[in-house]
């Protein structure tokens, strides 16, 4: 596991795993422990009329189940994002929800995330008698989803010692079948970690019952991941989101281009091109409300003032003139499906793509992922959280990365024409 030497790092993380696995008690936990929680907080959370615990516990769950339903439920439906910090490093969780059905809001949570907590309920898992064990389909599902997205690290949090008398043998079981199924998907940097989070133990305090294991405690293990940002390295690529003028009483002719930064940087005097129309610009001020500057980097919000007059309009992108995007027309991706209507290869669809929208149409489903054997499989249509390779035919070229290369101009999602709902989220694949 890589260190991070800068202590006062942002690290986003998001919680995944089954239904009641303890992933809004883990962060009530870690919230708890940190010192993160108000007082008044903790007292609204001790009178909650949907209590769920015994005696006089406070359930920390209330913490990020925030709407009615799910504290009535007692389940968790929508992403729930909370933030804290500890002397060494800020964070902000994302407690995403078990259910199959909201798989989509899960899709949410981690398009954003530099690490994934999947926690493992060990009262859950079917031990088999020959020494293996049967992970639960939504832990599958949710390891994939994060392998697709690219999230960094994977933390594999065995949840519920307590149920099993703390026994490491079990806890032995369940990592290595985790690790197998890792091995089959291609993650790589996991890191496996005994806890409870309803007591606490293992996950800011270190206990005695859990003395066999040698490692880190959760808050010390996020503490030390690593974050880096290759998109500082990538090439410049700035989606133009306005085109600004000034008011019309200025002689001046102010013409902007405004947006935000999603990869590399920029500089004064830089040649770039603009897509689709590959004409030719180079900077001539980069402006901030603190005024102007010389350069800019990634994550920025500027307005970029080009020397030459051009047709630039919200949707094109500037991008390097020597590491331009592909300009695509037609594109595969994985896609998973977040919609309770199914695909309808006969209906046109919006592709929303960096700040573009131009209609889309799915030609071809190339192949359908099984989640529990990861093969893939021929299929004529897709239903709510299938996983599929897909092929699109686009009305306006895009100019796009790989996913792998650059997420933001590898990203876009589906949306339905006629009701205006997000149906897919996609990676596109080059």
């Amino acid at each position: 596991m890589t260190t991070n030497t800068n202590e006062q790092s942002l690290l986003r993380f998001i919680t995944a795993g089954s239904v009641d696995d303890g992933k809004s008690t883990l962060i009530g936990r870690l919230l708890f422990d940190s010192k993160g929680i108000f007082a008044d907080q903790l007292d609204a959370m001790s009178r909650s009329k949907h209590k769920r615990t015994v005696g006089d516990a406070v359930d920390l769950s209330l913490l990020t189940d925030g709407l009615e339903a799910e504290r009535e439920q007692g389940i968790t439906i929508d992403v729930a994002y909370r933030y804290f910090a500890t002397p060494k490093r800020k964070f902000i969780i994302a407690d995403t929800p078990g259910h199959e059905q909201y798989t989509r809001n899960m899709v949410t949570g981690a398009s954003t995330a530099d690490a994934v907590i999947i926690l493992v309920d060990v009262s859950k898992v079917k031990l088999r008698e020959d020494g293996g064990v049967d992970l639960l389909i939504q832990t599958k599902r949710h390891s994939t989803i994060a392998h697709l997205l690219q999230i960094e690290h994977v933390i594999v949090a065995v949840n519920k010692m307590d149920l099993v008398n703390y026994d490491q043998d079990i806890y032995n079981r369940i990592v290595k079948a985790y690790g197998e199924f890792a091995a089959s998907l291609g993650l790589k940097d996991i890191t496996p970690i005994p806890l409870s989070a309803l007591s606490g133990e293992n996950v800011v305090d270190r206990t005695e019952k859990l003395d066999w294991y040698q490692g880190p405690t959760l808050i010390e293990l996020l503490e030390s991941l690593s974050v880096y940002d290759e998109s500082h390295d990538a090439p410049f690529r700035f989606p133009v989101q306005l085109v600004a003028r000034h008011n019309g009483h200025e002689a001046n002719d102010f013409r902007g281009y405004m947006g935000r930064i999603e990869a590399g940087k920029v500089s004064v005097g830089d040649k770039l091109v603009v897509q689709p129309s590959g004409q030719s610009a180079t900077v001539k001020d980069i402006v901030t409300l603190e005024g102007s500057h010389q350069s800019a980097v990634v994550g920025q919000s500027v307005t970029l003032l080009l020397d030459e007059y051009l047709d630039i309009s919200r949707g094109d992108l500037l991008a390097s003139a020597d590491r331009p995007a592909t300009q695509l027309k037609q594109l595969k991706a994985d896609v998973c499906w977040m919609s309770d209507e199914p695909l309808d290869a006969r209906r046109k669809y919006w592709i929303k793509h960096g700040t573009k929208q131009t209609s889309a149409k799915v030609k071809a489903i190339e192949s359908l992922l099984d989640i529990n054997t990861q093969q893939r499989h021929p299929a004529e249509g897709l239903k709510l959280n299938d996983i599929a390779t897909i092929e699109l035919a686009v009305q306006q070229p895009l100019a796009a990365d790989a996913y792998s290369d650059i997420r933001a101009t590898g990203a876009f999602i589906l949306i339905d024409e006629v009701t205006h709902q997000t149906v897919a989220a996609g990676m596109i694949r080059l």
